[in-house]
């Protein structure tokens, strides 16, 4: 037993490498994701007592136990057996395709990552970039939602900002959950998203397999709580105007709801910008149908230095107002009650209905409509016609600008002329060549304010 034993240098290497592994797996790593856990459980305990909306229990579950749920549920296990009569393939094959497809979808919250990084990031964001603005808020309609009941804020679709603003505004009523496209599955982004509670989507996949644990997902968020913000539309809109509902997402929820379980409160959300980050890009879609449009690399590189030096010489003006309005929230159970079937259209269409009469009016949109349908218009006639739309809206109860029309044009004016939309000569205001269209993208934002027949109506008796 003392004697001695000569070994090679490399075994007694892996003999020293094993142990070491061993020791840390059994009782270093235990006790630091121990201690991790318990810190991370106070700092949520602190977050909760000034959330609105705590943070749910099955938010905070980790990702691999919400995997191995997801992919053990009973829908799942026959869709799994399903595929694989379908495909010709083994079960287990297609058990692994499944996993992987909630790998994908799966996210990892991190509270720290959300509150402390995320939330902040966004806050900065969007007040350097923009004049933030409250439009329609019934504050204490909102603060009276049932607190059990599952919140889920659907949003019009104007720019990837939206994602940052809501999430900064939403910041002190609790963690949303975002379904993020595809855009965003590329390292290190995808880890960062993941952290900030949103799982990802294939907007194109049509497999029935993958659709499948998609739609557990959505519906096992939605029965533990998990506040969620959803774009109907699916996609920025290209025109400006809002787009007709996709069903997808919203079927998974509506379908799987039950009266008798947990309440689903859809809450209205509408955004509008005097200036889209991505509006030409935006257009030239809109023109060429090619949806997936990706600016060169050096010309996000360019645009980003001219920014940042703009900023450094304090040149930068922010891209004027940026403006959030909440409608009517719909109950999802006081809509259905006593009926039967399917109605995931009816409520879509409500919904989108519900964010179109709260969609504000913002000075540059304002102006283009109005240069678009008058042509060559002097600055005084601009005023007084900007000033009677106002008076309109406001009557209707729609959010419109707050300052006075002279400050309205003056900035809107400024806005365009810089960005080489606008010109001014001979005392007339006229869009330039080839910007048309850029007028009618913003312009297509509050088009549906004038064009409804109570609008109509409004404009006759004027």
């Amino acid at each position: 037993m003392t004697q001695s034993v000569s070994l090679p240098l490399w075994a007694f290497v892996l003999i020293l490498l094993f142990a070491v592994v061993t020791f840390a797996s059994h009782f270093l790593f235990p006790s630091v994701r121990w201690f991790f856990r318990k810190r991370a459980e106070r700092v949520i305990a602190k977050l909760n007592t000034r959330l609105q909306r705590p943070i749910e229990p099955f938010k905070l579950a980790r990702r691999y136990d919400m995997i191995q749920r997801l992919i053990y549920d009973p829908d799942i296990t026959q869709a799994i057996v399903d595929y694989a009569a379908e495909e010709n393939v083994p079960e287990n094959v297609a058990f692994e395709k499944a996993r992987s497809y909630a790998r994908e979808i799966v996210p990892s919250f991190s509270a720290t990552a959300y509150f402390g990084v995320g939330t902040r990031l966004a806050e900065w964001l969007s007040t350097s970039l923009y004049r933030i603005r409250l439009g329609a808020f019934d504050r204490e309609g909102l603060s009276k939602l049932d607190p059990n009941a599952t919140v889920i804020f659907v949003m019009n679709h104007r720019s990837n900002m939206d994602y940052v603003l809501v999430t900064y505004l939403a910041a002190r009523a609790g963690a949303l959950s975002y379904a993020v496209g595809e855009w965003a599955r590329v390292w290190p982004l995808s880890g960062v998203i993941r952290m900030m509670g949103a799982y990802f989507i294939r907007r194109r996949s049509r497999g029935a397999l993958y659709r499948r644990v998609l739609a557990r997902y959505v519906q096992m968020a939605t029965a533990g709580g998990v506040s969620q913000a959803v774009f109907p539309e699916g996609r920025l809109s290209v025109t400006g105007a809002t787009a007709e509902p996709k069903l997808g997402l919203l079927n998974y929820i509506v379908s799987d709801f039950s009266p008798d379980g947990r309440d689903v409160i859809f809450v209205p959300v509408a955004l509008n910008y005097d200036r889209v980050l991505e509006d030409r890009f935006l257009i030239k879609a809109n023109k060429t149908g090619v949806r997936r449009f990706r600016p060169p690399f050096s010309q996000v590189a360019s645009v980003t230095i001219r920014h940042m030096w703009a900023r450094v010489t304090g040149r930068f003006h922010k891209f004027g107002t940026a403006a959030v309005s909440f409608g009517t929230p719909l109950n999802l159970a006081a809509f259905l009650d006593g009926r039967r079937g399917d109605f995931t259209d009816e409520v879509a269409r409500e919904l989108m209905s519900r964010i179109r009469d709260v969609i504000p009016v913002l000075s540059v949109p304002l102006v283009s409509r109005v240069v678009l349908l008058e042509g060559p218009i002097s600055r005084e006639a601009l005023i007084a016609r900007v000033a009677q739309l106002k008076e309109a809206l406001v009557a209707r109860g729609i959010p419109a600008p707050r300052r006075g029309a002279e400050t309205v044009v003056k900035e809107a004016v400024a806005d365009l002329l810089a960005r080489g939309v606008l010109s001014e000569s001979a005392g007339l205001i006229s869009v330039n060549a080839g910007e048309e269209d850029l007028l009618a993208y913003y312009a297509g934002s509050i088009a549906h304010h004038f064009d409804a027949p109570a609008a109509q109506i409004s404009a006759v008796a004027e």
